[in-house]
């Protein structure tokens, strides 16, 4: 292997990309500076809308958008048809995922109560053996009682429990930030305590239970600091955030569907927080909330249109472009962000697979090119470096590009 190949060693040592790179194949080994291998990316936080909601995406769709992005390991959310609320709904997803189309790992989470609705706890012991963790994510649970003997049994279970958290007697039909962008353009907003209310009464409860607890897609200054606190006081709790939340704010927002997600495009300042837990390891990974809609879904505007954005394909570019370039964080950094934290914290072994990027190409960013089925993303025509030229897991090629 030539010397200028710059390779990201897993625990100081070289050796298992110097074994994957014979699967990488010749026609990408330029061996330029801008050549750089990884370990493959992971993600805990997908839709992929399958089983019930297939015209949205598809496992499939879904993995080969992940290979195209760099991820060889996602984790994919219950919000779906049936819900896996127990062993028998959850085999329906695991037969497709189990398809020989599939063609990176992709590990299913089971919903935390019956049919995601925050009433009966769910078959957590049937579907332990079977799923990455469990979560009603697209939901909050909304009593107190219900999230205490979720966390007691996924306790028992060694299990984490990931929370989606939104407090819904505060939402009063919002649909973007509270802020000063809905406020000069007639929108109605999610107040930030929706968030970080429900993170401050599960991390009481955390502490309480000594439950493995997760927080989701934090996108508020509070639940950066609720969050530091409780490390600070040894409460077992990690979250994530996602790219778009990290390099866009309110005052980046367009009368369009594509910037309508949840939680919303928060203010600069909670941006700003966000970064600042990113460098203090307050935030402990970044994942993409990857959540493909059908164009007609996402094509009325942003009162209209459905949650939800896609970001696999996006995700290592825009934070590469944005935060590595522009040395807000190192490479190093980022790496531990997308491989190492959420492999960790979720229990995922560490792996020979793989992704090869060039670094130096630049391009604009163009949904139709997308693997996945969902085409709307807030970064559409930005110019971003780095392009990922092949992905490799269990030593066989997923992607390759062109």
């Amino acid at each position: 292997m030539r010397k200028d190949w710059k390779v990201y060693p897993v625990d100081g040592s070289a050796e298992w990309a110097k074994s994957s790179l014979f699967f990488v194949p010749e026609t990408i080994k330029t061996f330029s500076n801008d050549i750089v291998v990884f370990p493959g990316f992971c993600d805990v936080h997908v839709h992929f809308r399958e089983p019930g909601f297939s015209y949205k995406e598809t496992i499939e769709t879904g993995a080969r958008a992940a290979a195209r992005g760099g991820y060889t390991t996602v984790c994919a959310m219950p919000n779906l048809k049936p819900v896996p609320d127990c062993a028998e709904n959850l085999r329906q997803e695991l037969e497709l995922i189990q398809k020989e189309d599939v063609c990176i790992n992709v590990l299913p989470y089971g919903a935390v109560t019956v049919a995601e609705e925050g009433k009966e706890i769910a078959d957590l012991e049937g579907m332990a053996p079977s799923v990455a963790a469990f979560s009603d994510d697209g939901k909050g649970i909304q009593k107190e009682e219900k999230m205490r003997e979720a966390m007691l049994r996924t306790k028992k279970l060694g299990k984490i429990i990931a929370a989606h958290c939104e407090d819904e007697t505060l939402l009063h039909g919002g649909y973007i930030h509270d802020g000063q962008y809905a406020k000069e353009h007639g929108h109605a907003g999610i107040c930030s305590e929706s968030e970080w209310g429900q993170i401050a009464r599960d991390l009481k409860l955390a502490e309480e239970t000594g439950a493995s607890y997760h927080v989701c897609h934090i996108s508020t200054k509070e639940s950066v600091d609720l969050i530091r606190k409780a490390k600070a006081k040894g409460v077992d709790v990690t979250c994530e955030t996602a790219p778009h939340y990290l390099v866009l704010d309110e005052n980046d927002l367009k009368e369009e569907g594509r910037f309508k997600m949840n939680p919303p495009l928060r203010s600069s300042e909670d941006r700003e927080a966000l970064l600042e837990g990113l460098l203090d390891g307050t935030i402990d990974m970044i994942a993409t909330d990857h959540a493909p809609h059908s164009a007609e879904e996402k094509s009325k505007g942003l009162k209209g249109s459905a949650f939800g954005i896609v970001g696999l394909e996006t995700a290592f570019p825009v934070l590469y472009t944005e935060l590595v370039r522009k040395g807000t964080i190192s490479l190093e950094k980022l790496i531990e962000l997308l491989v190492f934290n959420p492999k960790k914290r979720f229990g995922l072994p560490l792996t020979d697979d793989l992704c090869v990027w060039d670094l130096g190409s630049s391009y604009k960013v163009d949904p139709k090119e997308f693997a996945s089925k969902g085409r709307a993303t807030p970064f559409e025509g930005w110019t971003v470096y780095g392009e990922c030229l092949c992905t490799v897991h269990n030593r066989e090629v997923v992607y390759l590009r062109g």
